[in-house]
């Protein structure tokens, strides 16, 4: 897809052949991220399948022939009763002040699939404004510090949460979906669990980043089923992190989680959301955290 905007102007798709002009510009344009940070991401980004019909890596603005702005789109596929709903995690939004007036135009075009959910996880507060004249809404207004070792519930049967292992059979409990998901994550660096009871098998995904203003790292989670899941099944998964040296693990809020114990805090980056599928919490699976890192 390519569009004329202007004379010497024009926006279209990422190819790969763009990257290495791409990282300039976000190298350029987020300073506090440095070049292996978008090397990595847009290397995955490469690697991984995306669903039919929907860019690789996202949309760019070129100008005599050099990226002038940048939208990054990550494109996910979901099954749930049957049906198969597509997702877009939009990362990296930037563009050069020079150009600043085609700003909109671009995050137009990003988000132009009406089908899709479309969802931003760290949208800068500059954004907000042309993000709600777009049709988003915030859906994510905090997030939880747990210390899930710390957890005390009802006994839970024989509940043993392990490292996920892709040669072993867990049953039919875990989807070809899930299973996909801790392999994939597996590969991206991510921690990767099962919970086994007699209820079934319970996959977890983590990801190691620290929190500013402490000292100790920790984990986020990336994905469950549920929150519930990770609130009933936080005493096992705990004792299992604490022999990886992670002992707090955040994930989004909107309140403090009943039964956790932890600390709720409002987030400062906005999580924003546009399209039919409200996301729920607790699955950043394949999204911006999960491909590129924290920084």
């Amino acid at each position: 897809m390519t569009i004329q905007i202007q004379q010497q102007l024009r926006a279209r798709q990422i190819n790969e052949s763009d990257l290495s002009l791409v990282v300039d510009l976000l190298a350029r344009k987020f300073p506090s991220c440095s070049r292996e940070y978008f090397d990595r991401g847009l290397d995955r980004l490469a690697r991984r399948p995306a669903p039919t019909g929907y860019p690789r890596f996202g949309y760019m603005l070129e100008s005599q022939g050099a990226p002038v702005g940048v939208v990054l789109t990550i494109f996910s596929t979901r099954s749930s009763n049957g049906k198969t709903s597509v997702r877009c995690n939009l990362s990296s939004w930037c563009i050069d002040e020079a150009f600043s007036g085609c700003g909109p135009f671009l995050s137009a075009i990003a988000v132009r699939h009406k089908d899709v959910t479309y969802i931003s996880e760290s949208a800068a507060p500059h954004t907000w404004r042309l993000m709600e004249a777009q049709g988003f809404v915030r859906f994510c207004e905090g997030r939880m510090l747990t210390f899930p070792a710390l957890t005390c519930r009802q006994r839970i049967g024989k509940a043993r949460a392990r490292r996920f292992d892709e040669r072993e059979d867990y049953g039919p409990d875990l989807s070809r979906e899930e299973r996909d998901i801790l392999i994939a994550h597996s590969n991206y660096g991510c921690l990767a669990y099962v919970v086994e009871e007699e209820r079934g098998a319970h996959p977890f995904v983590f990801l190691r980043r620290r929190i500013p203003r402490r000292l100790l790292s920790t984990l986020e989670l990336i994905y469950c089923r549920s929150v519930e899941d990770y609130r009933h099944y936080a005493g096992p998964l705990g004792r299992a992190l604490m022999a990886r040296g992670a002992f707090s693990v955040v994930l989004d809020a909107n309140h403090p989680i009943p039964d956790l114990v932890g600390e709720y805090s409002p987030v400062v980056m906005g999580k924003y959301i546009k399209g039919p599928a409200l996301p729920r919490f607790g699955d950043l699976a394949f999204s911006e955290a999960a491909l590129f890192g924290r920084p």
